[in-house]
């Protein structure tokens, strides 16, 4: 779920309110399809002779504080430290690419190719274990570029949300 604009940023969430065991996976799926639909959208702008929209994404996943906050206008929001390396791991990452940190791919690694970074130094983190997000694994995609899930990664998704 969106959740602010930050200048052409967008913040996104998956498993708030409710911790839920597939929100690393979710945020995958969204951030494939993402990246999937920029893409389509840049090759109509060539066409045309506009310029590309870069897109960078960056994944972090972890404990936050949520909750609704202003007096006057209100907005829902989240905060913490986890929110702050999901940041750092968008600013670190590369135009046209996903970047994810060591805790998110240690989460989806069943499902997804990457192409390991190596450790990067991440201002107020220290070196922080990065990947960039290659592709879903053939066995888990329903189509030739990897981004899109195929049936079996739907019900095993759904099967992990069940769990408590």
């Amino acid at each position: 779920e969106k959740i602010k604009t930050i200048g052409d940023a967008y913040m996104c969430v998956a498993g708030v309110p409710d911790d839920r065991p597939a929100h690393a996976l979710d945020a995958v799926l969204l951030a494939l399809g993402m990246l999937d639909e920029v893409e389509r959208i840049n090759a109509i702008r060539s066409k045309e002779g506009k310029a590309n929209w870069p897109i960078r994404i960056g994944l972090h996943s972890g404990p936050l504080t949520s909750g609704v906050v202003g007096e006057k206008k209100f907005a829902y929001d989240v905060w913490g430290s986890t929110v702050n390396l999901a940041s750092r791991m968008e600013s670190n990452g590369e135009p046209g690419r996903i970047n994810i940190s060591g805790t998110t791919y240690a989460r989806i690694m069943e499902f997804v190719e990457v192409v390991p970074r190596g450790p990067i130094q991440v201002k107020g983190k220290g070196e922080v274990q990065m990947y960039f997000l290659v592709r879903l694994k053939p066995s888990f995609s329903a189509d030739r570029a990897g981004r899109m899930p195929n049936e079996e990664l739907l019900q095993r998704r759904e099967q992990w949300s069940l769990l408590p």
